[in-house]
């Protein structure tokens, strides 16, 4: 351990005070954001990551290793109170072994649970809450079955793995059926076919839990989506009424506590035009839809998940101002430093706060930083993000 002050435990759990060490399995852009958010609050962080000088090991200590290097692992938890991650794809020899030799206060339940899409729905329904319909899918007769059934276009995916619309393939005709088997089929994990939710909008809720039981969830974002990457989060949510939302944020809260989750989960939903919401996918860590919160929010995602896991009252979720956040791919970088000495075109009443990631290459579709837009007018800010050369590039 770190020696530092580890605080009591309680009916709760643990609580870990300020001055504790912070272990972060994965050295990406949330455990950067989420070390700046708790060294405001005065705890140390140590991450383990592969890529030297990773974006969390640029403002935290960084063992370089592979996330499958149990020496490593060990090395971390010995130098922290306390272990998260911020990733959910963690190797589950490395997290038996941790929750068996340090604290782990969001456990292996919810990433055994999350790390497996067939789980993850089984998980989602046993908590009362609808997703869209789905069948398992073991061969290719099976395939053409469901496609039959559900009609299309359908969604087939792997059950492991996949994100930003990897490990996916929408099947839009029969004759498309043996090739979507046989490109995803090649993972060699079970797969699973979704009925395509014909749907209004996109929204994502972050709901903070902490070991007490304490919830609390942050106002929902609209999301827009191209080339299956998030582009821009919305809030508040557009021309959506108010209980649709508040009904939302609760289904959120009931698959929080449902799981006995501890940190943060994204639930990410379909909303229909009729107003019926189906959970599409969960994320047990800060998530790319909630980065809205850094200014618009009383208290951040990060500052939160930090808040949580030490087992520390909840922050306050209130909106102070209606945001834009808008994501910074590779493709996005040359543009934006020609546009960041002078910041032309920006409309009056918007302010926009800019977060990079420190990561060293820009790569096309990579996602490099974003940027939130504080605004009194969303469609004003929506409008500047679709005309400014940045986005066009």
């Amino acid at each position: 351990m770190s020696g530092q002050p580890s605080g009591r435990t309680n009916r709760g759990g643990r609580r870990l005070l300020p001055g504790s060490t912070i272990g972060v399995l994965g050295g990406g852009q949330l455990g950067r954001m989420l070390a700046l958010a708790g060294r405001n609050m005065g705890f140390r962080f140590v991450t383990l990551d592969p890529t030297p000088d990773a974006p969390c090991g640029q403002v935290a200590e960084q063992i370089v290793a592979a996330y499958d290097d149990a020496e490593a692992a060990r090395r971390l938890a010995e130098k922290a109170d306390v272990i998260t991650y911020e990733f959910e794809n963690v190797d589950a020899g490395v997290a038996q072994m941790l929750m068996s030799e340090s604290y782990v206060p969001q456990g292996s339940r919810l990433l055994h649970t999350t790390q497996h899409r067939l789980r993850e729905k089984r998980a989602i329904e046993a908590a009362g809450v609808q997703v869209a319909p789905y069948r398992e899918i073991a061969s290719v007769d099976e395939l053409r079955e469901a496609v039959a059934a559900f009609g299309t276009p359908c969604v087939l995916k792997t059950a492991t793995g996949g994100y930003d619309g990897k490990g996916q393939w929408v099947i839009r005709s029969v004759d498309e059926v043996p090739e979507a088997y046989a490109t995803l089929s090649k993972a060699k994990t079970e797969l699973v076919l979704e009925q395509f939710i014909r749907f209004e909008k996109e929204l994502s809720v972050i709901v903070a839990r902490s070991p007490q039981g304490e919830t609390k969830s942050f106002p929902p974002a609209e999301n827009i989506h191209v080339h299956n990457i998030l582009h821009l989060s919305i809030v508040p949510v557009r021309a959506t009424d108010e209980q649709t939302l508040k009904r939302a944020e609760q289904m959120a809260i009931q698959i929080a506590e449902s799981l006995e989750m501890v940190g943060l989960l994204a639930v990410e939903m379909f909303l229909t035009a009729d107003g019926e919401l189906f959970v599409n996918e969960l994320a047990p860590r800060p998530h790319n839809s909630g980065h809205y919160t850094m200014e618009a929010c009383t208290t951040s995602q990060f500052e939160q998940h930090v808040r949580a896991i030490c087992n520390l009252p909840l922050g306050p979720t209130e909106l102070l101002t209606p945001v834009v956040m808008v994501n910074l791919l590779g493709e996005h970088i040359e543009p934006l430093m020609e546009w960041l000495p002078e910041q032309r075109g920006l409309p009056e009443g918007v302010t926009a706060k800019l977060h990079l990631y420190g990561k060293h290459e820009a790569k096309v579709k990579r996602k490099m930083g974003h940027i939130n837009l504080l605004t009194p007018d969303v469609e004003r800010a929506i409008r500047w993000v679709s005309e400014s050369p940045i986005w066009k590039s």
